[in-house]
């Protein structure tokens, strides 16, 4: 399964300790078991990276996670492709109740 993650430096981080995490990431690998689909790191103020990644691991999230917290607040949701998003859209809203007799 595919999943987003959203990393935002906390607001306790000091300076010093976002280029230390910086430095850090130079030198880290993603967990075992997570394939890495695409990492950005946009230029908002509302996140600092967005990693993709499929893993049918929940394991892999949490090292993940836990590897990061220190500096960043972190969401982690599930997600599908646009295209994959159209198709189940369509299965699924033939059968949702509020659709039934209309």
């Amino acid at each position: 399964m595919d999943f987003v993650a959203h990393l935002k430096f906390n607001s306790s981080s000091s300076a010093a300790e976002r280029d230390a995490a910086l430095a850090r990431r130079a030198g880290w690998s993603y967990p075992k078991g997570m394939k890495v689909i695409t990492e950005h790191w946009p230029m908002s103020s509302q996140y600092e990276v967005v990693s993709v990644f499929s893993t049918d691991d929940v394991a892999p999230i949490m090292e993940f996670v836990l590897e990061w917290s220190d500096v960043f607040d972190i969401d982690v949701s599930p997600a599908v492709s646009a295209e994959q998003g159209l198709q189940l859209g369509g299965e699924l809203l033939g059968r949702l109740t509020r659709f039934q007799g209309a």
